[in-house]
């Protein structure tokens, strides 16, 4: 494992290969940023988000959290989304879920885990919302593997029920949600294909938040 001396060493490499390689490079980062991404990932230190999607500084707009969790009494992700959305204008927001994520394994556990409690009922409501699905895969893992992507699934169905996306796309057409897992075995990343629109029509009937807007424009 890496020493805590190191990461300033690291650091000072990291720095001269830049100026290196790109004179200007750390001039256009305090010129500010403009990403067309919002990225929402597990905090899992396996699976970082510039690296598995390949972008450079400023291109990805990130939120990690345990299980990569959007809960709506969450301030914290629904700041990150609702500033994603109204200042950077972002055109696409990912949720991306993990293979061997041990929130969603925690979640599985009949245990007591204290403060934990009340982060994973997020993920064991995913659970009982599939039950019946998932109680007829006999096999843990495979068991495991579906929970990930129905939560990743679950996730992005929060995600299209906030206000600033549901205004946003109804006004400039964006942005669009996704929702992938990360396997960890191949390295592969693995689009679930939501299919956005359609959801969004679903969700609507309950969670329609844009009527506000529709009746400003034809006024």
């Amino acid at each position: 494992m890496i020493s805590y001396n190191e990461i300033f060493e690291n650091n000072k490499r990291w720095i001269a290969e830049k100026n290196a390689s790109e004179a200007d490079f750390f001039e256009k980062l305090v010129e500010g940023q403009d990403p067309d991404f919002l990225y929402i990932g597990c905090s899992d230190s396996r699976a970082t988000a510039e690296e598995l999607m390949g972008v450079k500084p400023g291109e990805v707009f990130v939120h990690r959290n345990i299980a990569n969790v959007v809960g709506n009494n969450d301030l914290n992700v629904m700041s990150v989304i609702n500033y994603a959305v109204d200042y950077l204008k972002v055109k696409h927001i990912i949720v991306c879920g993990h293979y061997y994520c041990g929130g969603v394994k925690a979640a599985l556990q009949s245990k007591d885990l204290g403060i934990l409690n009340p982060w994973l009922r997020n993920i064991r409501d995913v659970y009982r919302f599939h039950k019946t699905e998932l109680n007829l895969l006999e096999d843990a893992d495979k068991r495991y593997r579906r929970l990930i992507e129905l939560n990743v699934e679950e996730q992005c169905l929060n995600v299209i029920k906030t206000a600033a996306v549901q205004k946003s796309y109804l006004k400039n057409g964006y942005p669009t949600v996704h929702g992938w897992v990360f396997d960890m075995q191949t390295g592969a990343l693995l689009d679930l294909n939501i299919d956005f629109e359609a959801r969004l029509k679903e969700i609507q009937e309950v969670y329609n938040l844009s009527d506000s807007e529709k009746k400003d424009e034809q006024d």
